[in-house]
């Protein structure tokens, strides 16, 4: 009896360590930087300052074109910017490099403010997208001229194109156009290279996303997930860079390959420059400002012959973690998605979520329906654990008549208490092993729910309009409190008073959390609770009817 208390106290524990550590973690301070940055003069008061990436090899070769950077600024130390509409962005791209520095999602509504789109690139956490050619070329320090144009998507119209063009110096002209796409989050970013001057041009371009590290708008103080760079090559895999690792020069990733992407992650959002051409390419991150870090990519470009130009392009998305699209998007892009070492399990959970999502077109429905469905996939383990349970219900007197006779001789109390349950064929552990068996199921749909981007801003019913946010009358943390009570009370009562009094105390600590937890979440729990509590109770029924078998 002690053995299965402990096992179960044991599994209250670690959930409860989970999410404090959770909470613990989104609540940390940015780590301080204690390297000041090199940016220059133009680029600081631009407020985008990161250094221009080296190549992995010379740019250029002996006889090629050479062109002088230009840093130059407007008098007022600011430059254009050109605002585009289409369906699914407002954007803003500026002369100052050709960066993308701003860019809302208008499918998507603000976190605090439903009036208002999603915010992913802004000024407020230095998000941009930056892209330029190394050595000598223009890169995302250079004025850039913003061509005229169309800026925003008619009706009847695919797709967007919006130009800049460097100054020409030595005979070599560079273009960079945006081509945005009707219903795509997918941006491809061309660049072109016009070379009328006498030498070859021979270099590279490099692909960058800068961000600070501070946690997005709407972040969940009790939920931990992760927000910073992400890379992923064929060899390594995926990999995930901790902001703080990067500030102090200790971020490990693949550097070095012929494949794969770098993304900048946070809770359901996600942007990515996806190099589409197989070839050598360098991955890099580095500390641009005291929270501020770049993470990107150089590729090479084919030579440009003099009297002839060469485009090459890159795809960059910026827009939901709908997993239903990103493994079509880039090999490996589904993993952004991070269910950690529970992917194996979380994936067919979260299909089978998304499946049942689309019969009855309701998430919150959809969330009950999934739980239905793994409470009657578990039911032998849980009909075992439950029967375990409530002969040990029955046998409660009989043990807390040996502690009282034999309380002051614990080996002899123990001898006792294995004779009874080896006379009644009661295992002390039958209660506690078929959930431990189910502990790894639970967690991977804990993170499938927390972290699928279909919840945000999806109502179920009544007064829950988001199951992605809290309760906001804490009624569902409540009554899953309420719902936890019932359970200790169906369940046998432990001989030791202090592990009673702790049994009693988990429904109140665990309400206390759930108040500012997601209400899918809570949704999920709440009606597993009740699904339990009906099947023990029914358990229970059974087995005193019945009583244990006589031996």
């Amino acid at each position: 009896m002690d053995n299965q208390r402990v096992i179960l106290l044991l599994v209250f524990g670690f959930s409860l360590l989970m999410l404090w550590d959770g909470w613990q973690r989104q609540n940390m301070p940015s780590v301080p930087s204690t390297v000041s940055a090199s940016v220059s003069s133009s680029a600081s008061s631009s407020g985008v300052a990161s250094d221009v990436p080296s190549a992995p090899v010379p740019d250029v070769k002996s006889g090629a074109a050479a062109v002088v950077p230009v840093t130059q600024e407007d008098g007022n130390g600011s430059f254009s910017v050109t605002t585009i509409q289409t369906d699914l962005f407002n954007a803003e791209i500026s002369a100052l490099g050709g960066d993308l520095t701003h860019l809302a999602l208008t499918q998507h509504r603000a976190a605090e403010d439903k009036t208002r789109p999603l915010v992913l690139f802004e000024k407020a956490h230095h998000y941009a997208a930056q892209s330029g050619l190394i050595g000598a070329l223009p890169n995302h320090k250079t004025v850039w001229q913003i061509q005229p144009g169309e800026r925003a998507l008619k009706a009847g119209q695919d797709s967007l194109r919006v130009t800049l063009t460097a100054p020409a110096e030595n005979g070599i002209t560079v273009r960079k156009t945006y081509i945005f796409q009707r219903g795509s989050y997918s941006i491809a970013v061309e660049h072109e290279v016009v070379n009328a001057g006498s030498n070859p041009v021979i270099g590279h371009v490099y692909y960058q996303l800068v961000r600070n590290d501070v946690a997005p708008d709407g972040a969940n103080s009790m939920m931990q997930t992760f927000t910073g760079p992400a890379f992923f090559t064929e060899a390594a895999k995926f990999q995930k860079v901790e902001f703080a690792d990067i500030l102090e020069g200790k971020a490990k990733h693949a550097t070095k390959a012929t494949d794969g992407w770098v993304a900048m992650i946070q809770l359901y959002f996600v942007s990515a420059w996806l190099p589409t051409i197989p070839g050598d390419r360098e991955f890099f991150t580095r500390k641009i400002a005291d929270n501020r870090v770049a993470a990107g990519v150089v590729l090479p470009f084919p030579t440009v012959a003099p009297g002839a130009s060469v485009k090459f392009s890159v795809p960059l998305y910026a827009g939901p973690q709908e997993q239903a699209a990103l493994e079509n998007i880039a090999p490996g892009f589904g993993l952004v998605v991070d269910y950690g070492w529970l992917t194996v399990i979380a994936s067919p959970l979260y299909w089978v979520l998304e499946f049942i999502h689309r019969l009855m077109g309701n998430w919150g429905w959809a969330i009950i329906g999934l739980t239905v469905l793994i409470k009657l996939a578990f039911f032998p383990l849980s009909a075992a654990s439950y029967k375990s349970m409530a002969k040990m219900r029955v046998l409660t007197p009989k043990l807390m008549k040996l502690k009282e006779t034999y309380g002051d001789d614990k080996q002899r109390m123990n001898q006792e208490m294995m004779e009874l349950y080896k006379r009644e064929k009661v295992n002390p552990l039958g209660g506690c092993l078929p959930i431990l068996v189910q502990i790894p199921v639970f967690i991977a749909l804990y993170w499938v729910l927390l972290g699928s981007v279909e919840m945000r801003q999806a109502p179920w019913l009544g007064w829950i309009t988001d199951l992605s946010s809290k309760d906001p009358y804490y009624v569902l943390p409540l009554l899953m409190g309420a719902t936890m009570f019932i359970q200790t009370k169906l369940n046998p009562a432990p001989p030791d008073p202090m592990q009673a009094k702790l049994m009693l105390w988990m429904p109140v600590i665990f309400t206390g959390m759930f108040l500012f937890f997601p209400s899918g979440l809570v949704l999920y729990w709440t009606v597993n609770n009740l699904l339990s509590i009906a099947q023990q109770w029914q358990v229970n029924k059974m087995i005193e009817r019945a009583g244990l078998p006589r031996h």
